[in-house]
């Protein structure tokens, strides 16, 4: 529709312009031209792709939700670099209204050393509840054993954001220090 409005405005007025051997109306003449390979007042296009390139209009945006660093040059200290393999193993703890779950996991393969739950039919026929207090000391109790089968006797415990260092997790680690696994903890 804007195209005809032109159109007829410059139809008109007479406006043409010259392309090559042929005088055509300026509205039909390509408003991209290229100069050594390479697109010179590239027209915008429809989806807005110029907005989704990154700051040095190299190449697409990737649609990534890594933030940027403040300072792209900013040092990496020597224990940031090495705690993945000074301190290899990590335990996990998932804790719900209805079981108890943990697991030692291997930091730099992702690979699941030990795991212990009172979902697992062995357990849930020995406990009464299967997830009160007692329930997670023998789930601590047990990982602690599968833990030294498989030659582990250190690991770390960072807790996760939504959960609180007290009750049942704190009962899950302290059953696993008492039966000889060395944990770290690490609280924010």
């Amino acid at each position: 529709m804007l195209k005809q409005a032109i159109g007829r405005i410059c139809s008109r007025t007479n406006v043409y312009s010259c392309e090559g051997n042929s005088v055509l109306p300026w509205i039909y003449v390509p408003s991209c031209f290229f100069h050594n390979g390479q697109a010179n007042l590239a027209p915008r296009s429809f989806f807005g792709v110029e907005d989704f390139v990154d700051d040095d209009n190299s190449r697409p945006y990737t649609y990534q939700k890594g933030k940027k660093s403040k300072n792209p040059n900013k040092h990496i200290s020597f224990k940031q670099r090495t705690v993945a393999y000074m301190e290899p193993f990590t335990l996990d703890v998932f804790i719900s209204k209805r079981f108890v779950s943990a697991s030692l996991t291997h930091r730099v393969t992702s690979k699941q050393v030990a795991v212990a739950g009172t979902n697992s039919k062995d357990i849930k026929a020995v406990l009464r509840s299967r997830s009160d207090i007692p329930a997670c000391i023998a789930i601590g109790r047990i990982l602690a054993e599968r833990a030294v089968e498989a030659d582990v006797y250190t690991a770390s415990y960072t807790p996760r954001e939504r959960d609180k260092f007290e009750g049942k997790i704190r009962a899950v680690v302290q059953s696993l220090i008492d039966n000889g696994i060395d944990l770290k903890v690490y609280l924010d």
